[in-house]
């Protein structure tokens, strides 16, 4: 059997308590996603670490992870990253984009993204996903971080999932990109973690963190689900979320 390669296009930088408890944001997408015998590889495109051209044919998967920038931004790196996701676009690579990732997925390919008009979303939050031929309907909850949104999305992109405060929570774009707005990586942990950090650098209101907290508290993701679903997605030859009850 031929050995996977899959490479995370690292978007955000470590923050202490991720350092500490899991050794950076790496090993916790690998941990989410990876399975024994494959490869994963870390490329931290916010600091300038991107894969040669010569590289991207190697790989059966990229995942793009969450930011503190904004996938509108034009800062070098991100101008860069929109170029490397046209090419991968373009050698129909799987692509699975997370919060940052979703959002600047939807830019690359001819979309547009900007601040949600209903502001930040923190908490855990159900997402209805569309109804499929493998499944009628269902519900997930996430954990969710974010002030931007996708606003308007790529010419041939299909919408698949919603909430009462983002109307694009997930889209996918052919056979081989999808975007989630939530963060499927996050534990209850990382989460306050980054909440306690926004709410020092005065980036949400106290009102806002205590919300987020009271969410988490009442409410818990449905983590395992959310695993398979992008298991399946970056790794198996499925042309929709894997919402199937055997995968559930």
């Amino acid at each position: 059997m031929v050995e996977k390669k899959f490479a995370v296009l690292l978007c955000a930088e470590d923050s202490e308590y991720v350092k500490k408890l899991y050794g950076g944001y790496f090993p916790v997408f690998v941990g989410m996603l990876g399975e024994e015998g494959e490869t994963w590889d870390l490329y931290r495109v916010s600091g300038g670490d991107f894969p040669e051209d010569d590289e991207l044919q190697c790989y059966d998967g990229f995942v793009l992870t969450g930011s503190c920038s904004d996938a509108h931004g034009n800062d070098l790196w991100i101008l860069k990253l929109v170029n490397l996701l046209n090419k991968l676009n373009s050698m129909n690579k799987k692509i699975l984009g997370i919060c940052f990732g979703h959002q600047i997925l939807c830019r690359a390919l001819g979309g547009k993204t900007g601040r949600a008009v209903s502001g930040w979303d923190l908490g855990v939050r159900t997402i209805n996903l569309l109804p499929t031929k493998q499944f009628p309907a269902l519900k997930l909850s996430i954990y969710e971080c974010h002030r931007d949104e996708v606003w308007e999305l790529p010419p041939g992109a299909e919408p698949i999932g919603w909430s009462d405060k983002t109307m694009v929570e997930m889209f996918k774009y052919k056979d081989h990109i999808m975007g989630i707005q939530g963060h499927p990586e996050y534990t209850k942990g990382i989460f306050l973690n980054i909440v306690d950090r926004l709410l020092r650098r005065n980036l949400i209101l106290k009102s806002e963190a205590e919300m987020g907290r009271a969410r988490v508290e009442k409410h818990v993701p449905e983590a395992e689900a959310w695993k398979r679903v992008c298991k399946g997605f970056l790794k198996g030859s499925i042309t929709t979320p894997s919402l199937t009850p055997s995968l559930l």
